[in-house]
């Protein structure tokens, strides 16, 4: 049972946020869309700000003062993060572009090297776009084989079914931590335990999950994790990939250029020790200056207050919503986060999230990037309200006067 925390500083972190005091449109911003990108606190946009005012150079390649105070920045920033994943190097933290860049050195690096013909992996039919078509190329290039563990009809996965999957062929398993989709809360830690026992690696798509609950990547013994700053409130153009040291040293590099070598020759060139080895090429310097911003703002709050939080809200907007004639939830996980997914029998997703703006209400509406979940459930897409550590019950009141405002208008 989830204990609601009765202080939780929602005014504070509302006034910390400054979009949400905008109007467009003549209404008040309602943002329910925090699942595809979560907006900034000043905290992260002034951190962001403040590198490029003061300490903004090229990193590692500079002796004079500035390059040398952005490096320890850069640095700084990875420790942080380090922190935050509980990895037990900075160096096993790697930044990248988002958690699709993440997932695509992966499959491109580990799995090219690694996989041969007849190899399994494993994914989750839940997955993101970016957890699928990686993998895919495998299959094209190297004659894998790409086995889904089929999603129930409440949106769960079965550990029975998934087991039943893995085989000793199994080398990689690829899944999602929290669906983007649904919200369902995956049982990571069994699906761990379960795919090293038959001696594979496990890649976990933390995209949705880190802002959200606590990740302690030696607790679950996870092989690879791997997540985006713009939805952990952080800026866009700066990712994560975390992976065991011993993996990451054994993988080759994914691009080629600056940072990433030791020493280049037209004969031979040999490559940086980790992180650098993946990093090629200038990274996102004040990005990850303010992803560092985002983490400590979350951490300050507490993800545990946050978690508890949404999942009120969660309850809320559940209890509202199934209360609405023609309104279907897709996705009714027991564990789920805070995503609410439905379709109208009335009104096509699309015509739903156009009405919704027009009241001020911005929510998601499509496929969501997850197009075989669509086929699943046989629906062509649908409508999407995720929540944040800034919304509101009267957020969500707004979202339910939104719906009967569709209602009104096809029934």
């Amino acid at each position: 049972m989830t204990v609601i925390d009765r202080t939780y500083p929602i005014e504070q972190i509302r006034a910390d946020f400054p979009i949400l005091s905008k109007s467009f449109k003549g209404k008040p911003l309602v943002y329910l869309d925090s699942t595809a990108s979560a907006m900034k606190p000043s905290q992260v946009i002034n951190e962001e700000s403040r590198v490029y005012e003061e300490e903004y150079a090229n990193i590692h390649r500079g002796v004079y003062y500035l390059s040398a105070k952005a490096t320890e920045r850069y640095e700084q920033s990875r420790k942080t993060v380090q922190k935050f994943l509980g990895a037990k190097h900075a160096r096993e933290i790697i930044f990248t572009r988002n958690t699709t860049e993440s997932i695509n050195l992966v499959a491109s690096s580990y799995g090219r090297k690694f996989l041969r013909e007849g190899d399994e992996i494993v994914i989750t039919g839940l997955e993101h776009h970016s957890n699928i078509v990686p993998w895919q190329f495998l299959v094209e290039e190297k004659g894998v084989v790409l086995k889904v563990v089929p999603v129930e009809e409440d949106g769960s996965i079965s550990l029975e079914k998934y087991a039943a999957l893995l085989t000793p062929r199994t080398k990689i398993v690829a899944a999602a931590h929290i669906s983007n989709v649904l919200g369902t809360i995956l049982p990571v830690a069994e699906m761990i335990r379960l795919a090293h026992d038959v001696g594979a690696k496990v890649l976990l798509d933390g995209a949705q999950a880190v802002m959200h609950q606590a990740v302690d990547v030696q607790e679950l013994d996870i092989d690879f994790y791997a997540f985006s700053g713009h939805k952990l409130y952080g800026p866009t153009g700066i990712g994560v990939l975390y992976g065991k040291e011993e993996l990451l040293n054994a993988m080759p590099p994914y691009q080629g250029g600056g940072d990433m070598i030791a020493s280049v020759s037209f004969e031979k060139t040999t490559y940086a020790p980790l992180p650098a080895k993946f990093e090629a090429g200038t990274p996102a310097i004040a990005q990850a200056a303010g992803l560092a911003a985002a983490v400590d703002y979350v951490t300050s709050i507490g993800l545990d207050r946050i978690r508890a939080h949404e999942d009120e809200l969660l309850a809320y907007a559940t209890t509202r919503l199934n209360q609405l004639e023609g309104l279907r939830i897709i996705g009714t996980a027991t564990k789920k986060a805070a995503v609410v997914s439905f379709v109208l029998d009335y009104a096509h997703p699309h015509d739903i999230a156009q009405i919704f703006d027009s009241a001020g209400v911005s929510i998601r509406a499509g496929h969501h990037c997850a197009q075989p979940l669509m086929t699943h459930f046989k629906i062509p897409a649908t409508a999407r309200a995720s929540f944040g550590m800034y919304n509101t019950k009267a957020e969500i009141d707004a979202l339910v006067a939104a719906v009967r405002k569709v209602e009104e208008m096809f029934r």
